[in-house]
């Protein structure tokens, strides 16, 4: 059965990345979660929520005048696409302003970018969410190309060294993080996860109105 994107989507904007932990912990799957290195840079758009579009690069020299490669990975970005950005850049940035201008005319939701980005005073200017591991003004040109796109790739992990991302996985980040949800985990990681926003938002309200948190948890049990 094909999923309704822009409903999936819809649906995890209004949950947290850590219900969803929670809810991947009892599915057998506890090592989704991404590094803590990975944080919002764009004042405003501090969440990110769409299914995967992967690129992947490495550090190496070629002489000046742009990455085609680069430019040919994001032409295939649809809508609701979060653009996942790997690799073994240091000290570079992956893309700036331009590019992501570029990205989010076709439709793509965000970035998460293993490695830096730059020109931030700007990509504020586009309400277009980017979660990354460093900033820099260092270019990418020169120093780190694109070499595959639209294929599994490794992102650093929180609980291990790597997390692999395929096309189509589900991206979620917010001020907690990011974590990923395989695709074919999409919907039941999804309804549960929704199950268990419920039962905390009615933990909080009766919270609100006097009850005690023991009596709380005697009630509701852990969450």
């Amino acid at each position: 059965m094909t999923i309704n994107r822009a409903d999936i989507i819809a649906r995890y904007s209004k949950v947290d990345t850590s219900n969803v932990a929670d809810v991947l912990d009892e599915m057998g799957h506890p090592d989704l979660g991404l590094s803590a290195d990975f944080a919002p840079y764009v004042r405003g758009a501090e969440r990110i929520a769409g299914f995967a579009y992967t690129i992947r690069g490495q550090m190496t020299p070629y002489p000046l005048g742009g990455d085609s490669e680069k430019m040919k990975a994001c032409q295939g970005l649809s809508p609701g696409d979060v653009s996942v950005w790997s690799g073994d850049g240091s000290g570079i940035c992956y893309f700036g302003e331009l590019i992501a201008i570029g990205m989010k005319e076709r439709g793509c939701v965000g970035a998460l970018v293993d490695g830096g980005i730059r020109d931030l005073r700007y990509l504020s200017q586009h309400d277009f969410p980017v979660f990354a591991k460093y900033r820099t003004p260092v270019q990418s040109i020169g120093r780190w190309k694109v070499n595959g796109y639209n294929i599994p790739v490794s992102m650093s992990g929180a609980t291990s060294k790597s997390v692999t991302v395929s096309p189509g996985d589900f991206i979620l980040a917010d001020e907690d993080g990011a974590i990923v949800i395989p695709a074919a985990l999409i919907e039941p990681v999804l309804i549960r996860t929704e199950e268990l926003t419920r039962r905390e938002q009615d933990i909080r309200a009766e919270i609100l109105a006097g009850l005690s948190l023991g009596e709380a948890l005697k009630k509701y049990g852990h969450v």
